[in-house]
């Protein structure tokens, strides 16, 4: 059964997330400050962190900056309304996607399914896919620039191998936006805008510069991953 793992000090919080998750099926933990999320996914990894941003111990940003060390768990980050900075800082870090408070339990799981989902990468192809010195196998969440893997979160890969499936061409953002969280989720252009320069510098870090280019005013296509 999945496990979802809740990192929030807030008793109350914490109480909304485990019956709406409880009854939507996952087996639910929980932890009240950084430190012991830290702990709890030392023991048992977690399929995906519901992870509060204002914690004591260590703060959400700095859990989120160790997991992401050796780890793709989902992330799913809990921010104050209108709290930008945060949200972006935490996309930037690698986490999945976010929800303000207060929220909507039914929304923190529909997030949750679609996250997992993404994971699963359902309907992707079971093959490898190549351009230049890039490969991936969404199948097997690998990715790798000329031989030497990049580790990519599961929005990250979502993201590269959408790109990947027609990579000569352009897919407005929009459409792209949709394709990745799905139609009925609202994402800003800042969220869309730090995934993809997380992905970015990671290739790019990996020796692929050229990965993916934007088409000024029309959206965003696989470039030559020529490592130039």
């Amino acid at each position: 059964m999945t496990t979802i793992l809740i990192a929030d000090d807030d008793a109350q919080i914490r109480d909304v997330l485990r019956i709406a998750l409880g009854q939507a099926g996952f087996t639910v933990t929980e932890v009240a400050d950084g430190r012991a999320c830290l702990d709890a996914c030392a023991k048992a990894m977690p399929d995906l962190i519901v992870l509060d941003i204002g914690m004591p111990e260590m703060d959400g940003l700095e859990v989120c900056r160790q997991i992401r060390r050796d780890s793709n768990v989902p992330i799913l980050f809990l921010t104050a309304q209108g709290d930008e900075i945060d949200r972006v800082v935490g996309l930037e870090l690698g986490a999945d996607d976010y929800v303000s408070k207060p929220f909507s339990p039914r929304e923190v799981v529909a997030r949750i399914r679609a996250i997992l989902k993404r994971g699963g990468l359902a309907g992707m192809p079971d093959t490898a896919m190549k351009r230049g010195l890039l490969t991936i196998d969404p199948e097997q969440h690998k990715c790798s620039v000329n031989g030497t893997a990049v580790t990519l979160t599961a929005r990250e890969m979502e993201l590269i191998a959408t790109l990947m499936k027609r990579p000569d061409h352009v897919m407005p953002r929009p459409q792209l936006v949709d394709t990745v969280y799905g139609t009925n989720i609202h994402v800003s252009d800042r969220t869309m805008d730090s995934h993809l320069r997380n992905l970015r510098a990671k290739l790019a870090e990996a020796g692929c510069n050229d990965a993916i280019e934007t088409v000024h005013g029309v959206g965003v296509r696989m470039g030559p991953c020529s490592g130039a």
